[in-house]
């Protein structure tokens, strides 16, 4: 756990574990950073025993040889302690008897910088070090009882509550608290007593917490959740059928093929069964969907079989489905475990309305899977930005977005609200449309799409927000791989929060019941 800033400077900082003939230099910092607390200075028995028990969690920073920052830390089993807890009791009246590898939080008891390296960004260091440690070790988070040093200039004004959001607010300058919350920890509460003799503080504290996103309740060798996802995009051409079974036996050369690759989904496009409608040219376009529609039970049950005997998660693209003499549009998941769940499409379009007579759906949901939670938004549907935003809430991290579109502008429409919903949401959007052409099939005889997968736009992620893109109008297939655990990184730490930073408490989003 080495860090090494080596550039022209005076300065040749090292980040590494503490040992004990450190302790020397850690005394002097403490005398400099703590004047106005008695029974603070850590015994040179106490660093002893920390480093015995825990080396791992006992940290330093040095300048040159010489210690210029610490942090130390044990593991405790937070149960037993709850939230309402003093650091006496944390810290077994200095005895570390609460320390055990069985814990499941990373307790900090202790972050010293020399005053004279301040806006060094040391204490920046050494907590990244602590959540590198906690996410290594498989640790549900970092807690610790943060002290308010400044309070002691304000107890007359404020109360330690208001106190807190005044510094929120930037109202109030407190060295510990701001540091904490700028590192991306949240407040839970305030402690009273927590140490009786930190006087500068009025002996209050603030409990302190940093979630570790990546922590596993339980390790699976066999069936854990994936931490990326392949994902395969079929660029479909729309192009007369001679039957169902030779319908089928286009879709299964996509599905043999992608999966070959090892994938973990496969997306087609928006009524992408159109094809079959070309044998009823002799009905009127209402007519003919409604027929479509018969056989939309049959593929569906194809692609299910498929998803189970090819070992790949389908999203089939869309079908038309007539059902209580209502015609909808609905995709369906089908999952290689042998379920499926269906989606409505919620918005249908003018030309739909009009020429088909279609209705849209009630409601949206994130479907689990057993790579990622998935949502399924068809078409026009992506236009709404309500609708991905409802499902990001429901922890959504791949939307797929099957499309079908006639000419450019429409499809660029579908284009860049999928872009927009992949930075809105902080997740990836893939995108799946149909190309050529279906002479006389009013509604779907002429196609234009281009294929894509879009990420989030921030370092982690390709520059243009661009995963991979298909060839435009060409029938072709996509193979794209997605980090899941970026998109966590990025609702906590990213460049911007477009999740976390929303404004509650002035406007809210759900569906009616």
């Amino acid at each position: 756990m080495t860090e090494v800033n080596s550039d022209n400077s005076q300065h040749l900082l090292i980040t590494r574990n503490l040992q004990v003939t450190d302790y020397d230099q850690l005394v002097q910092i403490m005398k400099k950073c703590y004047p106005m607390m008695k029974g603070e200075i850590w015994l040179k028995s106490q660093i002893k025993r920390l480093i015995d028990i825990f080396p791992e969690g006992q940290l330093c920073v040095e300048d040159n040889g010489q210690v210029v920052a610490f942090a130390l830390s044990i593991i405790v089993d937070y149960s037993r302690f709850g939230d309402s807890h003093s650091y006496e009791q944390i810290i077994d009246d200095s005895n570390f008897g609460t320390h055990t590898n069985d814990g499941d939080v990373l307790y900090g008891i202790d972050v010293c910088v020399d005053p004279g390296y301040q806006g060094m960004r040391l204490g920046r260091r050494l907590y990244d070090s602590r959540k590198e440690l906690c996410e290594n070790l498989n640790l549900r988070s970092i807690v610790a009882g943060g002290r308010i040093p400044n309070y002691h200039k304000y107890s007359d004004d404020y109360t330690p509550k208001e106190y807190i959001q005044k510094v929120k607010e930037k109202e109030i300058y407190d060295p510990v608290l701001y540091f904490q919350m700028s590192n991306d920890f949240h407040v839970k509460k305030i402690l009273k007593n927590y140490i009786p003799y930190d006087k500068a503080s009025g002996s209050y504290a603030v409990l302190i917490e940093w979630n570790n996103i990546y922590f596993d309740e339980e390790e699976k060798l066999i069936g854990a959740r994936k931490t990326s996802a392949r994902i395969g995009v079929v660029q479909w051409q729309l192009r007369s059928v001679r039957s169902l079974q030779s319908f089928f036996e286009n879709v299964e050369f996509f599905v043999d093929a992608v999966s070959g690759y090892q994938a973990d989904f496969l997306v087609f496009p928006e009524l992408f069964n159109a094809p079959l409608m070309s044998e009823f040219n002799e009905d009127n376009a209402a007519k003919a969907i409604r027929k479509l529609a018969q056989y939309s039970n049959e593929i569906r049950d194809k692609m299910v079989e498929y998803a189970l005997s090819y070992n790949i998660n389908i999203i089939a693209g869309s079908m038309p489905v007539y059902e209580d003499e209502k015609l909808y549009n609905v995709s369906y998941l089908c999952r290689r475990d042998g379920s499926y769940e269906a989606q409505y499409k919620i918005h249908v379009t003018p030309a739909e309305r009009s020429d088909w007579g279609m209705t849209g759906g009630s409601g949206v949901k994130v479907f689990e899977t057993d790579t990622a939670k998935i949502g399924i938004l068809i078409c026009y549907d992506s236009e709404f930005p309500e609708l991905s935003r409802i499902l990001a809430d429901q922890g959504m991290e791949i939307l797929f977005v099957p499309f079908a579109t006639d000419m450019h502008n429409g499809f660029h429409r579908v284009k860049v609200c999928s872009q927009a919903r992949a930075i809105e949401n902080e997740c990836y959007v893939v995108i799946s449309g149909s190309v050529g052409n279906l002479p006389k099939v009013k509604n779907m005889d002429i196609q234009f799409g281009q294929s894509a997968v879009f990420s989030p736009s921030d370092f982690a992620f390709p520059q243009n927000a661009i995963v991979a893109e298909g060839t435009p109008n060409t029938e072709n297939t996509i193979i794209a791989d997605v980090d899941l655990n970026d998109l966590k990184h990025l609702h906590n730490s990213g460049s911007v929060r477009n999740l976390k930073d929303r404004r509650k408490d002035l406007y809210d989003l759900k569906l009616k019941e």
